[in-house]
């Protein structure tokens, strides 16, 4: 087993979200194109801007800790938007579609979540005190991403149900 430096671990974790990030660019049209609810498209649209802006974020840190931009496979990313895609195709009735469309973004954003709180706390721990303000603005977005979602989801959940009791 090799041992990693903090610096080594803080710095394969940049390169996960970072691969991760690319990946929810990559996918996010998928769930956009499958969203029935104009609300959720547009919630969804911005969202995929915003991971836009997280990745040229990403550049700058990397940059400000004097490394390349590097991706290395994440693999609760790849499994995440796969169990995303295989909802999104489940769901022919489109409320439902939606509600599991929310549930599946949800899950990405609380990862981005849980990474970026940890990322910052490790960079204020090595010192990398310039990309403290990067690393909380993501985390920052990736909160209010999800709180919007939850309120999405407050009115499209009661459609969805009200669409099962029609069947």
């Amino acid at each position: 087993m090799s041992s990693k430096t903090f610096e080594e671990l803080f710095l394969d974790e940049l390169k996960d979200v970072y691969d991760a990030e690319k990946r929810i660019v990559e996918a996010m049209p998928k769930f956009i194109k499958g969203a029935h609810s104009r609300e959720l498209s547009e919630a969804l649209k911005r969202d995929l801007e915003q991971e836009r802006e997280h990745i040229a974020r990403l550049d700058r840190v990397f940059e400000q800790i004097g490394h390349s931009p590097h991706r290395h496979t994440c693999k609760a990313m790849v499994g995440l938007l796969a169990e995303g895609e295989e909802l999104l195709e489940e769901s022919s009735d489109e409320s439902v579609r939606d509600a599991a469309i929310i549930a599946a973004a949800q899950k990405v954003e609380h990862y981005e979540m849980a990474t970026y709180g940890t990322l910052r706390e490790w960079a204020g721990s090595l010192g990398h005190r310039d990309v403290l303000g990067e690393l909380q603005k993501t985390l920052d977005e990736e909160r209010e991403s999800d709180k919007e979602l939850t309120l999405i989801a407050s009115t499209l959940n009661r459609e969805a149900v009200r669409s099962g009791a029609d069947h």
